[in-house]
């Protein structure tokens, strides 16, 4: 059995779909389906297409009758609602409309006052959501970007799956989902990237089901007097995180895993690995001087 990889660019990352089917037919089929599938979850929660849900979505804030959504987006608010109760907040899917003021390719820090400016339109709490049905408060907007990646990398090795696939995985820009391991059952090693010299692993860890997903300061960031400012932005504060310069975390899902990322790398150094540690899933921390924390067993580069 061969493995055959496909390389492609999906949700504005590089992907790679790594498949062992019996034949190529058989592994072109199953990544034609994944692919597919990637491209459905792109149309319907891209922010970017005006034709998308969440665009919609978004055009229904403030309207009296809100809007309804499907099975599918349902369970998605679910589980946002869920992981903002069980973050303390920090986990916010309405916290997209801070990127109205932070530009990660100007170099330039927004003041105080825009940032304060856009906080009372942040916050799960505000909004009223009674499945199926959303109502959102005027000037307020969702966005999916936080965890529809990685939502999309179990349902893409979902559909491989499906389609006979028992070996392979899914690689959604560094989010990964097993679909099964080795042929000859031996786990995969999954590089986890250096913060700060992010073409190299700092460290290696071995997967043989389930997935893994990567969180850091080094996707989209500005170096401005010397410090760092990273994508990752606070809801209640509106600035970004510090403290930690990457988290890895392995769970049965991608989608739970790459949460779990994010409410650690927001809570920092001090919180989020107690928050992991806590939480019972293998996780690795690492600092900005290249220390590694955590209960996943790595071996060092």
């Amino acid at each position: 059995m061969r493995l055959h990889r496909y390389p492609f660019k999906a949700m504005g990352s590089l992907c790679e779909l790594q498949l062992y089917a019996p034949s190529p037919a058989a592994a072109d089929r199953a990544a034609a389906q994944a692919q597919r599938e990637l491209q459905r979850l792109e149309a319907v929660y891209s922010r970017y297409r005006d034709d998308s849900l969440v665009t919609r979505i978004n055009r229904s804030a403030g309207s009296a009758q809100g809007i309804e959504v499907d099975a599918e987006t349902a369970a998605l608010l679910d589980y946002a609602q869920q992981a903002w109760q069980e973050s303390d907040g920090l986990f916010d899917i309405s916290s997209g409309v801070l990127r109205r003021v932070w530009d990660f390719k100007a170099g330039r820090l927004p003041t105080q006052a825009e940032i304060d400016a856009l906080l009372p339109r942040i916050g799960w709490d505000k909004l009223r959501w009674d499945k199926p049905r959303l109502w959102l408060p005027a000037g307020m907007e969702l966005d999916f970007g936080g965890y529809v990646k990685e939502y999309a990398a179990d349902c893409a090795a979902r559909v491989c799956r499906e389609a006979g696939l028992a070996h392979g995985l899914v690689d959604l820009g560094g989010d990964i989902a097993l679909i099964g391991p080795h042929p000859d059952g031996a786990p995969w090693q999954v590089g986890i990237r250096n913060p700060r010299d992010p073409e190299r692993a700092i460290a290696r860890i071995p997967l043989a089901a389930g997935a893994i997903a990567s969180s850091g300061d080094y996707e989209r960031f500005m170096d401005v007097g010397g410090r760092r400012y990273c994508h990752i932005l606070n809801p209640k504060t509106g600035w970004p995180v510090q403290g930690l310069a990457g988290v890895s975390v392995v769970a049965e899902h991608c989608l739970i895993a790459g949460t779990a990322t994010t409410v650690a790398m927001l809570k920092g150094a001090d919180e989020g690995p107690r928050w992991l540690a806590a939480l019972g899933l293998p996780y690795l921390c690492i600092l900005p001087d290249g220390q590694l924390l955590g209960s996943a067993k790595p071996s060092a580069e």
